[in-house]
């Protein structure tokens, strides 16, 4: 078995990743060509270095030398040939190794480059429900650390390895043509190590795949962990949390330790066993060189191949656990790149229209990988610009409607419309341009007040237009009373700002969209009582003639929508203006007189 198949053998998932990842070579064909024959030019040179030395020794023995030309070259120029020769080829070797490990470098980093950034993007296109599955620490791990480790050990591993390979088919070639019996005789320990290398490799493939996925865990474990830094802090979880992470953390480091030493132990024995083959080729080589079968300087060229001869293995053994985590860190890319769990366009997507903002929800069934149906024959139609609360017990499918319309999913069955065109119809860019979102969670990242409101819009609004809006959602006093103003700078994620403060924010970014269509998602959840009637009234300012809908559990809030829907196991459950619900027996006023502590009030007429 050839060494590369032994390599395809022991590390499977190699050439899954060859494969998904070969066509990001377009466009560096030439790069890699050259870069191949620089690596084969340098071999070549490797493979001369020795030669001179025995073009020396055999004219300087003549006695032994079956060369008699070079007995009659004058030992002086001889020399002097020869010395040059071996600088050469040193020079040759040295500049064509220099240009092949710069030409692997430059293809690989501009490969894996393109790589991470289509990585990112299918990221982003992947389902809300994919994400919700998902840890994002883990798929950060994958992004970041994972691509990262195939970039970097394709050029401190991969690539000696490659060069290895090809130095160690072309010396073992040279060793059977000057004497195939010495040869055979030299490459004796040769199966042991091959049996050797497959038992260890395979242990250690599995011990990195283990370890890379522990690895993920510890990274998901941490960012969750500072992502949630208050309640971490304020419920004393600090203990328990550093429990857990040094518990994964301490097996982490117990197997890289085995996986080190199992690697050590096979670098080692490639060392004995080379020792092993220089023995046997001093002496049945020292044998052949008194029977004259061989010069003396064929003898140093099998010394001096031997060598090298076993190099590739002892490198392979010196890579072998950085290979392995690198393949487990490639097969965890490639997994994610193929995952299908996306919303994408249809091939005959077309750009939306200016929507006027009507929605339908027509016959519409969808269900959840992790649970049965949320949503079976759903029929909902809300007319343009009308403001719509959607309400009812947690697990009812509120944020899921929201999500349809936006095409966060897609539909099992049925179809969702705006102003009766199936969004599917059309392209995911231009359906989310013309609607605006504000979740329960503000979008705020570090950055100035002005640079926030310009999130998600084509481009920067003016001094005049963010003031404008600011003060329609009531927060162009709280913005002017910050050091800068528009240029105050805002801490990641808001945390320099009350939660009243980042909706108001959310509010006004979403006035500046200029979409038909409003989404609030929670707007008014975790505030105090002043904050949330200051939200409550920028949330009415930012709907006027807007098609709205609020996924709220404030069913206060909800009654001051022109119409409530309300959702609950079996989907549709109620649905009408505040005023009639209030008036019925149903689920809307039992709930809200249990909220509000006021029994329900009656409908007037």
């Amino acid at each position: 078995m050839s060494r590369a198949s032994h390599l395809t053998e022991t590390l499977p998932g190699l050439g899954r990743i060859v494969r998904r990842l070969s066509p990001y070579l377009r466009g560096h064909w030439r790069m890699l060509v050259a870069s191949v024959l620089a690596l084969l030019l340098a071999t070549a040179a490797k493979l001369a270095e020795p030669w001179p030395l025995k073009f020396v020794i055999d004219a300087v023995v003549p006695a032994a030398s079956g060369e008699p030309a070079l007995a009659a070259i004058d030992p002086m120029r001889l020399l002097a040939l020869c010395a040059g020769g071996l600088l050469l080829a040193v020079l040759t070797r040295a500049g064509f190794q220099y240009l092949a490990t710069m030409g692997f470098a430059l293809v690989g980093n501009r490969v894996l480059t393109k790589v991470r950034a289509d990585l990112f993007a299918h990221l982003q296109s992947l389902s809300v429900g994919f994400h919700a599955r998902s840890r994002a620490g883990d798929l950060t791990m994958r992004l970041i650390g994972d691509v990262g480790m195939l970039k970097e050990t394709l050029v401190t591993a991969a690539m000696p390895l490659a060069a290895n390979i090809l130095i160690f088919v072309g010396m073992v070639s040279v060793m059977l043509w000057l004497n195939w019996q010495l040869a055979l005789v030299a490459l004796v320990p040769l199966p042991i190590l091959f049996l050797l290398s497959r038992i260890l490799t395979r242990r250690i493939r599995n011990i990195s795949r283990t370890q890379r996925k522990r690895q993920g865990q510890l990274a998901a474990t941490s960012t969750e962990t500072l992502a949630g830094i208050r309640s971490v802090q304020a419920l004393g979880l600090e203990d328990s949390n550093a429990k857990l992470f040094g518990g994964a953390n301490d097996k982490d480091m117990a197997a890289g330790i085995k996986a080190a030493r199992m690697a050590a132990g096979l670098e080692r024995s490639v060392d004995l066993l080379a020792g092993v083959g220089l023995v046997l080729i001093l002496w049945f080589g020292t044998l052949q060189v008194l029977s004259g079968r061989i010069t003396p300087g064929d003898l140093l060229i099998f010394v001096s191949y031997l060598k090298h001869t076993f190099r590739p293995v002892r490198g392979y053994a010196k890579y072998v656990a950085r290979l392995a985590k690198a393949l487990a860190a490639g097969e965890r890319v490639v997994a994610l790149m193929d995952e299908e769990d996306a919303v994408r366009d249809r091939e005959d997507a077309r750009p939306a229209p200016a929507f006027d903002g009507a929605l339908s929800f027509r016959s519409v069934s969808f269900s959840h990988a992790d649970r049965n149906g949320v949503f079976d024959d759903l029929d909902i139609d809300i007319p343009a610009q009308q403001r719509v609360a959607i309400v009812g017990p947690s697990g009812s499918g509120k944020s899921t409607l929201v999500a349809l319309l936006m095409r966060l999913h897609d539909p099992d069955d049925g179809q969702v419309c705006i102003d009766g065109i199936d969004l599917r119809d059309v392209t995911l860019s231009s359906l989310r341009q013309q609607i605006a979102l504000v979740p329960q969670e503000s979008l705020l990242v570090s950055g100035t007040i002005l640079e926030n409101l310009a999130l998600g819009l084509t481009r920067t609004p003016s001094d005049a237009e963010a003031d404008w809006a600011l003060r329609v959602v009531g927060a162009e006093d709280f913005v002017a009373g910050m050091e800068g103003g528009l240029q105050a700078e805002v801490a990641e994620r808001g945390a320099s700002l009350s939660g009243g403060q980042r909706q108001r924010l959310s509010l006004a970014r979403a006035l500046l969209r200029e979409t038909p269509i409003l989404v609030l998602d929670e707007p008014t959840t975790g505030l105090d009582g002043n904050s949330e009637a200051q939200v409550a009234a920028a949330i009415e300012a930012a709907a006027q003639e807007r098609t709205t809908l609020m996924v709220t559990h404030d069913l206060a809030l909800a009654t001051r929508c022109e119409r409530v829907i309300v959702l609950g196991e079996d989907g549709l459950i109620q649905d009408g203006t505040p005023e009639a619900l209030l008036a019925s027996s149903g689920w809307f006023a039992a709930a809200h007189a249990a909220q509000t502590g006021k029994p329900p009030r009656a409908v007037a007429g």
